[in-house]
């Protein structure tokens, strides 16, 4: 489905991503881990459009985006919700949502519209609940959903989640698992940028570890969990005493 193929990016003279490449096929949860700095929210934001000045190429479903627009690749079908939630803090619930249906914007696709939200409520239904209420006044993980709901609004096929667990309650970021693995079972294919590396691999079919910009590690997500670097570098095993 997606293919990155030899990625670089720079920020002036420094380089983010040297020579990326990953793929993901359909039907996947495939995770990005690293840490703070490796290039993660970059190479999403490559691949979504955010970032448009790089090198290599990107191909969804065969057909080469690397030179699209953000909206042209939402069109395609892939929905990017970034880190931080990135909110309109001052506008409804429903708004937010509303506004990820963007892609139907033709009055003729109302109906899409209308679908698109319902199912949005079926996931979440406590965003229906909090629908009249101002998106800035929702707790983190309401907040989450409905960052979470508003990419699903443009039905993607492609989801890319960064880091959806940043800064939630433990119990919180367990039922944000649930529902990326309930809307796997559903048909999305979802790349995953987690900071908690265990839950991430316990959750992926494949995963890559990043490292200054470069793919240091991959495999099944049952394998890098069985890794004794992945473990003492992200997973806090303890390295026995010589």
């Amino acid at each position: 489905m997606l293919e990155v193929k030899n990625i670089r990016v720079f920020y002036g003279n420094l380089k983010a991503l040297d020579n990326i490449s990953l793929k993901v096929d359909a039907g996947q949860i495939v995770s990005i881990i690293g840490a703070n700095g490796a290039g993660k929210s970059t190479l999403l934001k490559s691949i979504s459009g955010l970032i448009r000045d790089f090198e290599g190429g990107v191909r969804f479903n065969g057909r080469d985006i690397s030179a699209l627009s953000p909206s042209s690749i939402v069109n395609l079908g892939i929905s990017h919700v970034l880190e931080g939630r990135q909110l309109f803090a001052s506008l409804s619930t429903l708004d937010n949502l509303n506004l990820g249906a963007y892609v139907f914007k033709s009055r003729k696709n109302r109906t899409l519209v209308e679908e698109s939200r319902e199912r949005v409520f079926d996931i979440f239904p406590i965003l229906k609940a909090r629908a009249g209420q101002f998106a800035g006044t929702l707790s983190g993980g309401e907040q989450q959903m409905l960052a979470i709901g508003r990419a699903l609004m443009a039905k993607p096929r492609l989801l890319l989640l960064d880091e959806p667990s940043l800064g939630l309650a433990p119990k919180i970021v367990k039922d944000i698992f649930e529902i990326i693995r309930d809307l796997n079972q559903q048909g999305v294919t979802i790349l995953l940028v987690e900071q908690n590396a265990k839950l991430a691999l316990q959750s992926s079919n494949f995963a890559y570890v990043l490292e200054t910009g470069s793919v240091l590690l991959e495999g099944t997500g049952k394998a890098l969990l069985s890794d004794n670097m992945v473990q003492q570098a992200y997973l806090g095993a303890i390295k026995p005493a010589v």
